[in-house]
């Protein structure tokens, strides 16, 4: 194994050496540093422009990662077929979703509505006086607020959004003194991060201010702790449900060995074990954010946010379960998906990304409500698929077999040998081990 390399010294200035340079410095890092550099400077962008946006995406870029882009056809939601972009790097995801794509295109489809699409910021502070007091002028400090942030929130009113409530929240019990301002906001097309962090900080200046100068506080009660001002990332009332359904008689076919409605019932049955048991719970799940990440990641949303945002969602009621439900019903089949989604359709990378503009434009320039209906048509998608893999032939054949070409790679196979190996293992189970002894057998025959 190589000798681990490690810096003497702390690099000052990083963030300001241009970009050659950072480069070089992290080469040292490397056994073979000109392979490095040209490996790196391989995957710059040929097109100048275009590698100068890449590169303000960030911070201390050197270069870019990349990752596939992909379509998954049929998806039928709501009667509007669309073809859906999918940027991931796991083989069988976009396969996973295809399938199940196209097995409900052929039997109603998705559907899907949005519950509501309202977001939360917070002011968090700390303050020494009469709660009654501040009970009684919350109503003042409200248009307060409102009328410091006319100049931020026009715009977004303008396209029928903005600030919608006002909350005062004690949490004396928790913390000593301490205060939340819950503020909703509807941010219509846009994710609007940017929109509510700035009205938050507006808020926190107005608040302090308010303490100073109205005259029903004393003077031992002006001053306050502003603790922090943010959006948060739980949405638990911007939300997007999901579902399919058929009678039993259509899922024949899905497995050899199991009728419609017993594969109906076996697929109950497992879904019911994720919402008891942590454990499966949390990959069940993660099952429903290949999906919808994949096509965050796509058109220029925050992934990580609505990751953050679902996983709390599933802890609601006090303990981590699944997102899905199944419910079986007069000969019927009916599997749904209930799960925040903050997305966005216009600003951030939406607007910046060439690719997510095209994402968006594949999609029929969708409106946020409607690209949160896509998402969480592509999360049930791959969860239906995943969950009826687990009940039938098992996943590990589909997805070692979308695996394979991967494990070619690793061992830097011909197109020749590429094609033997295809074409074996229609027949074989893959594993990292079996691909190894067919290709060492194929060279030495070769």
């Amino acid at each position: 194994m190589p000798k681990r390399r490690k810096r003497d010294f702390i690099i000052r200035g990083f963030s300001k050496l241009l970009k050659e340079d950072k480069l070089k410095i992290v080469a040292e890092l490397m056994d073979n540093q000109l392979e490095a550099v040209d490996l790196m400077k391989s995957f710059w962008h040929s097109d100048q422009s275009k590698q100068k946006i890449f590169d303000e995406f960030s911070e201390n870029t050197i270069s870019n990662f990349y990752i596939p882009y992909g379509v998954a056809p049929n998806v039928v939601v709501n009667d509007t077929n669309y073809l859906v972009p999918m940027t991931i790097e796991e083989s069988s995801v976009v396969a996973a979703a295809s399938s199940s794509a196209r097995f409900w295109s052929e039997h109603g489809g998705f559907k899907a509505k949005v519950i509501d699409t309202e977001k939360v910021g917070q002011v968090h502070f700390q303050w020494k006086g009469d709660k009654k007091k501040l009970h009684e002028v919350f109503d003042q400090m409200k248009h307060q607020f409102r009328r410091a942030t006319t100049s931020i929130t026009a715009n977004m009113e303008s396209r029928g959004g903005g600030i919608t409530e006002f909350y005062l929240i004690d949490k004396f019990t928790e913390i000593p003194d301490y205060y939340q301002i819950k503020i909703v906001f509807d941010t219509v097309d846009s994710m609007g991060a940017n929109f509510i962090n700035s009205c938050l900080e507006e808020f926190a200046l107005t608040l302090k201010d308010f303490f100073q100068t109205h005259p029903i506080f004393e003077d031992e009660e002006r001053d306050c702790t502003i603790i922090m001002s943010i959006l948060s990332n739980y949405t638990p009332r911007c939300l997007a449900e999901v579902y399919v359904e058929c009678p039993y008689e259509e899922l024949d076919g899905l497995d050899n060995e199991l009728t419609g409605e017993e594969f109906a019932r076996k697929f109950e049955l497992a879904v019911k074990v994720a919402e008891i048991d942590v454990y499966r719970a949390t990959t069940h799940n993660k099952g429903i954010f290949n999906g919808i990440d994949a096509v965050a990641i796509a058109t220029g949303n925050d992934f990580r946010a609505i990751e953050a945002a679902g996983h709390a969602y599933a802890s609601k009621d006090g303990k981590y379960s699944s997102l899905t439900e199944v419910e079986l019903k007069d000969g019927r089949f009916k599997y749904t998906l209930r799960i925040p989604l903050a997305m966005g359709t216009v600003g951030g990378l939406t607007s910046l990304h060439p690719l997510a503009k095209y994402s968006l434009e594949m999609l029929g320039n969708p409106s946020a409500r409607e690209l949160m209906m896509i998402a969480a048509a592509l999360g049930l998608a791959n969860n239906f698929a995943a969950v009826r893999s687990l009940v039938t032939k098992g996943i590990q054949i589909g997805h070692m077999k979308m695996h394979l070409m991967n494990i070619l790679n690793h061992f830097n196979t011909t197109e020749d040998e590429k094609a033997k190996a295809v074409d074996y293992f229609i027949g074989h189970k893959v594993s990292f081990s079996t691909v190894e002894r067919f290709i060492k057998n194929l060279r030495k025959e070769a």
